[in-house]
């Protein structure tokens, strides 16, 4: 199990930082709980002050009476669980297309046209050369621009259901390359060509995709889409969105932030921040936006840096304070994948029996580079020295 902490510096800047790597005997919410439980307590973190959690959506997880998320709501009701966002729409759009079986069949062809063109090195091969030929004739008749980066072969990209926008990939890259894919299944010999024909031929009817089937997604999706999306934690977003400095903070509401500090942050302000926050809120709607250094923002994040960097974080100190709870809600999983990923390439064969303890700590010094890159061979050798209970002294 990969910990991963979210948190706004003093600086005003969001981090993410891979911590920990943990052992787990089995996966139930209890024992998933237990551990990280006891590496925050170890770095002596309260749970107190967890303000997000951000997991998968498998139900030992986000189960709403039993799931890991529950069970740290019970011991801090404001850390709020949020399933990754974009994990969650890509679910929610690939089982809406499922629903609709033109869908389904477009995909299964698909998959199989990407099975036999990509599967073979020699149809492969006959590919790239199709697709080279292709671009060559198109820049010779100017009919596509060249520059740096521009007209790269590629090849087929598979579709899969957890990996965020794999779908519009795998169809982007047949778009891209159906006159090479086409050129290369007409030479395909043996008892599945007729099979490969006809898929072909079916592909190219546009008609049918452009109005037929794109009516009946939409649809589909829309269901979809309002049953994952409908809970608390939108809500809490929504509100939360009162905040995007974006287009002269055309979307900031006094009445929102105090809302937002009513309904989900209670515990974070006294009775009497409460009633200050609304004059704040209300001072800062006049002085913020028109600050020269505070104009043309994008994003939370870069407000919050800008308002530690010019001191309205200390003018509006609750304001502040909201900005900082609101960002430290996870959104993304996406530096956890990194840490996987991370994983495959620092416990590659050769060090397949390491310690779990080692291979946390090969871990954290791969993917926070950055920090190591910091330390230098003195300060490490001092650190040895500091240790105690050494059995073998430096030399």
């Amino acid at each position: 199990m990969s910990v991963v902490l979210r948190f706004v510096d003093k600086h005003g800047c969001v981090q993410e930082r891979f911590f920990d790597l943990i052992h787990v005997s089995d996966t139930c919410s209890l024992t998933l709980k237990t551990e990280i439980s006891s590496v925050l307590s170890r770095h002596n973190l309260d749970i107190q002050n967890l303000r997000g959690q951000g997991y998968d959506g498998a139900s030992n997880m986000r189960g709403e009476w039993n799931g890991l998320q529950a069970l740290f709501l019970k011991d801090c009701p404001f850390a709020y669980y949020i399933h990754c966002l974009a994990h969650r729409l890509q679910l929610a759009l690939v089982s809406a297309a499922k629903e609709v079986c033109y869908v389904h069949q477009f995909f299964s062809k698909l998959t199989l046209i990407v099975n036999v063109v990509t599967v073979s090195p020699k149809r492969h091969d006959q590919l790239r050369v199709a697709q080279a030929n292709n671009v060559a004739n198109l820049i010779a008749n100017d009919q596509i621009v060249t520059g740096s980066g521009l007209n790269q072969i590629g090849t087929l990209q598979r579709a899969g259901d957890t990996r965020w926008g794999s779908h519009l990939n795998s169809v982007r890259s047949l778009l891209c390359m159906f006159d090479a894919t086409c050129e290369v299944l007409e030479k395909k010999h043996g008892r599945r060509r007729g099979r490969t024909r006809k898929i072909v031929d079916q592909i190219s009817v546009e008609h049918h995709y452009r109005v037929n089937l794109f009516l009946a997604v939409i649809d589909t999706q829309l269901q979809e889409l309002n049953g994952r999306f409908n809970d608390n934690m939108v809500e809490l977003l929504t509100l939360s969105s009162t905040l995007d400095p974006r287009d002269n903070y055309k979307f900031f509401s006094v009445n929102k932030v105090c809302e937002l500090v009513e309904r989900f942050y209670p515990g974070d302000f006294s009775d009497q921040e409460k009633f200050h926050i609304r004059m704040q809120a209300q001072h800062y709607e006049l002085d913020v936006p028109n600050h020269v250094e505070l104009t043309n923002l994008c994003t939370i994040s870069e407000l919050c840096q800008g308002l530690t960097k010019t001191g309205k974080s200390l003018t509006y100190p609750l304001i502040d304070r909201l900005i900082r709870l609101v960002l430290t809600l996870p959104v993304s999983t996406a530096t956890t994948e990194r840490s996987f990923s991370a994983m495959n390439i620092v416990k590659n064969r050769l060090r397949n029996k390491m310690e779990d303890e080692l291979l946390a700590n090969c871990l954290l010094i791969y993917i926070e580079k950055k920090i190591a890159e910091r330390f230098d061979t003195d300060s490490i050798i001092d650190e040895f020295y500091d240790m105690k209970n050494r059995r073998v002294p430096l030399r």
